[in-house]
């Protein structure tokens, strides 16, 4: 019996380990993806897993699909094709510091 015991341990040790490192974090990007795709509203610019960035112009959480206006074009997609929000409703876009610069002009001596 303890021969038995002695062979089941390693075997629970490696399922716990694959257990925590693989699955674990699997389910975590799952829930994340899903509370992105349930904050999905009409005006967030967002990007399609096939690299299409659009606004959204409709949600349709009973079908399942998103209406994304590309330029003026018109395109359903599944929501779970929606890969990241760009942009969200009423949310400013931020420059970093360095980008901003100074007021002062460039001034060079040409002399």
């Amino acid at each position: 019996m303890e021969g038995i015991v002695g062979l089941l341990v390693p075997f629970i040790l490696v399922g716990g380990v694959m257990w925590f490192f693989m699955i674990r974090p699997q389910k975590k990007r799952q829930e994340e993806q899903q509370k992105m795709l349930d904050s999905l509203q009409p005006g967030d610019a967002i990007q399609t897993i096939g690299g299409l960035h659009g606004i959204v112009d409709e949600v349709d959480r009973v079908n399942g699909r998103v209406v994304l206006d590309c330029e003026g074009i018109y395109l359903t997609f599944e929501r779970r094709a929606v890969a990241t929000i760009t942009k969200k409703v009423g949310e400013v876009p931020t420059v970093p510091e360095e980008e901003l610069g100074t007021n002062e002009p460039d001034i060079t001596d040409e002399n």
